[in-house]
């Protein structure tokens, strides 16, 4: 088992040096073999005349993660984007962060940015030339340094507001991935997908889920073919132990960008 911790830190008062605060959560790669862990299953059980055709009535939707509700694309969270609380000086702290970010010669971003009113600055930030998007403790600690000395020099010209604090860390081992961007990023790894129909895109009520890996898609159609992922949660519906079977291999989901609602990396913990 590999593991790898997101990295967040805590900076406060002006010129002091931020302390590492880490939070065990990310998964870059899990190997082995803990059956004996409980989870909560997604699908139905299958039988010898289960038909895996991609109609909807394949999954469970009440049987998963209540919390996916809660990240979006673009919440300045783990859905990334910008999130600006409307003061008066979160625009210009946005604007510095991205000076900040434009001198590590392109190999770090912005994944998420958010301001509170009580004047707290959270920044997500990812390594670009990882596949996985996770920045090690030295990116986070050198961001961090170097955004909270240009927000103490703009706190003492009065351009952004006093005696902000700024926590920087990771974007998260399950962070949202957008749609179509990272797509082809991501493309390797297991994702937890929530979606409807195309006929029933207004109705809430019909969204499915799954924990699937990415078939194909296409930037002119905007379509992308799912199939199963070969995860512990799909794989023990055929059986503890056993691998998946023919019938959830051959599954596969045509559906539009439009219809997927939430997209994010799945983690086997």
């Amino acid at each position: 088992m590999n593991l790898t911790f997101p990295m967040e830190f805590h900076a406060k008062k002006r010129n002091s040096k931020p302390e590492p605060v880490l939070e065990p959560a990310i998964i870059e790669q899990v190997s082995g073999d803990d059956e004996d862990k409980e989870e909560q299953l997604l699908f139905d059980d299958f039988e010898d005349g289960a038909v895996m055709d991609g109609d909807d009535d394949y999954f469970d939707d009440e049987e998963f993660l209540e919390d996916e509700a809660e990240q979006y694309v673009g919440d300045g969270g783990g859905g990334g984007g910008i999130a600006l609380a409307g003061t008066w000086w979160d625009k210009e702290a946005l604007k510095i962060a991205e000076e900040v970010c434009s001198t590590f010669d392109g190999e770090l971003r912005i994944y998420a940015f958010k301001t509170l009113s009580n004047s707290t600055i959270q920044v997500r930030i990812e390594r670009l030339t990882n596949k996985s998007g996770s920045p090690n403790m030295e990116d986070i600690e050198a961001f961090s340094t170097t955004y909270r000395a240009r927000l103490d020099e703009a706190e003492l010209v009065k351009t952004i507001t006093e005696n902000t604090t700024l926590e920087v860390s990771s974007p998260g081992v399950e962070r949202v991935v957008r749609i179509p961007e990272d797509l082809d990023r991501f493309k390797d790894r297991a994702m937890y997908v929530k979606y409807v129909n195309e006929a029933d895109a207004e109705d809430l009520s019909s969204e499915r889920d799954g924990v699937l890996r990415l078939v194909s898609f296409d930037m002119e159609t905007k379509y992308c073919t799912w199939g199963l992922a070969d995860v512990r949660v799909n794989r023990e519906k055929a059986g503890k132990g056993r691998p998946l079977n023919k019938k959830q291999r051959e599954w596969r989901l045509d559906i539009p960008f439009h219809s997927l609602r939430l997209v994010r990396l799945y983690s086997e913990i």
